[in-house]
């Protein structure tokens, strides 16, 4: 290596292929920077054909520093902020990071923007009894011959597998094929929020913690739970439950993990009390409440439902399930034999004969295709005779189907109103409302909307439904998460009312920004970034009651939960009314921005570390859902056959994929 040239001499330098010359003097006037020890010999030197110290950077990225250091002035007129920095810390010209640094602080508030409506601290974590072990969260690791887990074991979002049920299967793996390796559990990370009504709850690793809002007092820790041996994985609330212990002010919550639930009754000023454990016997998918009854699902095939009345805990038996919807008092149950059942939880258990839930199926798909969405519309009540009822369904082969239940052919079933073949993949998610009927499929989330047109309040065929939009709502998840993940992490669609319901984009696992856009058009409402730059964990969309003032009116929030146990909260009902009115002053023909763009995706991207990601590669034609996932695991074997209506609609385009292929979703982290 040639002596470097004495003090006083000009430096030349070749930076990226453009040369500049400069004084040692100016290079060497900041401390302990990459100058200094290029020039005194610390890290070595290339040299161009020249005899120019060559540095592999970017020459326009250059030209700002070396007038810094030259003029101690910084010109940052056409200049990328975060190119600047980037390159000032490759550099060390510690003045300059010091001072986009500061303009970055200035610029943004702690206090959040128009939207940010509260936020509530981390709440203690209750100590954990003696001789209770840390849990651990545990993954596979793809090997580098097969770049992916073993297909079998990749859906925890579908059967989640327990510590030494992943143990086994790394254990089993022949040729390596995947690898076990552990994450402790966060105690203070957010794992989901739930709400009801003025109340939420927030679920944490090993405790559970309640919330209710007044007006005049704001938010106020009422419920914190015990500290629990195993990790929270499901969490419902009722914050208003009739037939309760005491005139109807109990409230109650439940959490689940594994096949246990606990449940507890707490009112507002009283003592929390547990009413019981329970057990499925299987790992509990779903945990919610109907009125007062509390329901936990299995997809394997199983209901448990525990009555405030009577006390009682009763498993019922029914076909492999692999989505569900309420309305009212009734739980309708879509299965993967094509069937729709349904179970009226009023009529909790009225046969008396062998005390078992009243099944009853309701449809059955032409296709014999699994059910793998449903949503119900109960139509305003027009007569004595009753409702309309109407219900779109989705399938594993892609179809889309609507069908109706008229009040005066009650005893003879819903026919079939309309059927869209407009996805290729299974689909995850149908939204049927007033105005819009919304379908997701599993290849990246694909959305369609359609507008739905009614005659009297009651779906027509004059003129019909017509094609609305399409768009996508990208999420690139974890291949293996907590169990909770996929409860905490929905992306909706959000909402009752038709031109307030929204989805919620969480674009990349660890992040500190969501897009919120409207379910109907995908039109971008807001984006929520986080006042304390701390990575969300989970989030949930919910509408609190009004105050008992005169003219009060529910208004809606987006909750989001972080990894450092906070809480923010942003006003959705705002931002929808924004939205509205900037639609109204815009031109029509204008363009909308809906999910990230390309250069908001691109810096997104840059929190993933693909090449040395702990999770599996993307898998990129197509790439299937959490919700998609868990379809994958609860399809029966011979569904596959004839046609593959399953197994085709989780691989590529065609349809054409083995189905006992290995299919994943896209897994960056």
């Amino acid at each position: 290596m040639d002596p470097l040239p004495c003090p006083g001499d000009i430096i030349h330098l070749n930076v990226g292929g453009t040369r500049f010359s400069t004084s040692k003097q100016t290079l060497m006037w900041i401390p302990d920077s990459f100058f200094c020890s290029l020039l005194s010999g610390r890290i070595s030197s290339l040299k161009d054909e020249t005899g120019a110290i060559f540095i592999d950077r970017d020459p326009a990225a250059f030209v700002p520093i070396l007038n810094f250091l030259r003029t101690k002035e910084l010109d940052l007129r056409g200049v990328d902020i975060n190119t600047l920095r980037h390159e000032a810390e490759y550099y060390g010209i510690t003045p300059i990071v010091k001072r986009l640094d500061l303009c970055e602080d200035l610029e943004r508030s702690s206090c959040g923007d128009v939207l940010f409506h509260g936020y509530l601290p981390a709440p203690g974590i209750p100590p954990r009894p003696v001789g209770v072990a840390l849990e651990t969260e545990c993954r596979m690791r793809p090997s580098a011959s097969t770049g992916s887990p073993l297909s079998q074991y990749q859906s925890s979002a579908a059967t989640p597998l327990s510590r030494s049920r992943y143990a086994s299967a790394a254990d089993g793996a022949e040729g390596g094929e995947a690898a076990m390796f552990e994450i402790p559990l966060d105690p203070k990370k957010v794992r989901i929020i739930v709400g009801h009504h003025s109340w939420i709850a927030v679920a944490y690793a090993h405790f559970v913690c309640c919330y209710r809002v007044k007006e005049s007092t704001g938010w106020q820790l009422v419920f914190n739970s015990e500290y629990l041996e195993q990790s929270v994985e499901r969490v419902a609330l009722n914050s208003k439950c009739p037939g309760g212990y005491s005139d109807n002010k109990d409230r109650m919550i439940a959490v689940s993990s594994g096949s246990d639930i606990r449940l507890w009754s707490f009112q507002d000023e009283g003592p929390k009390n547990e009413r019981g454990v329970f057990n499925l016997s299987v790992q509990v998918d779903d945990l919610f409440f109907i009125g007062s009854q509390l329901v936990a699902i299995s997809h394997t095939g199983k209901i448990g439902v525990w009555h405030a009345m009577t006390h009682n805990w009763q498993i019922q038996d029914v076909e492999p399930i692999s989505c569900y919807d309420t309305a009212g008092t009734f739980l309708l149950l879509g299965c993967n034999n094509g069937s729709i059942y349904y179970i009226d939880m009023q009529k909790f258990p009225l046969r008396m004969k062998d005390n078992d839930l009243l099944v009853t199926e309701l449809y059955h798909d032409p296709n014999d295709d699994m059910i793998t969405a449903l949503s119900v519309y109960l139509t305003p009540k027009i007569s004595v005779s009753g409702n309309w009822i109407e219900i779109a369904y989705g399938t594993s082969s892609g179809k889309v189907r609507v069908i109706v239940q008229h009040p005066e052919t009650v005893g003879h079933g819903p026919q079939l109103f309309q059927t869209f073949t407009v996805h290729r993949s299974p689909v995850c998610k149908v939204m049927l409302s007033e105005k819009y009927l919304v379908s997701v499929c599993a290849e990246y989330n694909h959305v369609r909307t359609w507008n739905v047109t009614r005659f009297r309040g009651m779906i027509s065929t004059q003129p019909g439904s017509t094609p609305l939009n399409s768009f996508k709502i990208i999420s690139l998840e974890d291949a293996d998460p907590h169990h909770s993940y996929g409860a905490g992490n929905r992306i909706g669609p959000f909402g009752e009312q038709d031109d307030e319901q929204v989805f919620v984009q969480k674009v990349v696992p660890e992040t500190d920004k969501l897009f919120v856009r409207q379910s109907s058009t995908g039109k971008r409402v807001c984006v929520i970034k986080t006042v304390d730059g701390s990575p969300l964990s989970c989030f949930c969309v919910h509408e609190c009651e009004g105050s008992s003032r005169m003219g009060s009116r529910p208004r809606r929030y987006l909750f989001t939960g972080h990894a450092n146990g906070s809480i923010q909260m942003w006003d959705l009902t705002t931002a929808l009314s924004k939205v509205d009115k900037d639609s109204k002053d815009t031109d029509g023909h204008k363009s909308f921005v809906g999910g990230p763009t390309e250069v908001e995706l691109l810096k997104l991207l840059e929190q993933c570390d693909i090449s040395a990601s702990r999770c599996s590669t993307p898998s990129l034609s197509p790439s299937t859902s959490l919700v998609a996932s868990r379809l994958r695991m609860v399809q029966p074997e011979d569904s596959q056959e004839e046609g593959g209506a399953a197994g085709g609609a989780v691989g590529g385009d065609d349809g054409s994929q083995d189905p006992n292929s290995k299919v994943f979703r896209v897994s960056l982290c």
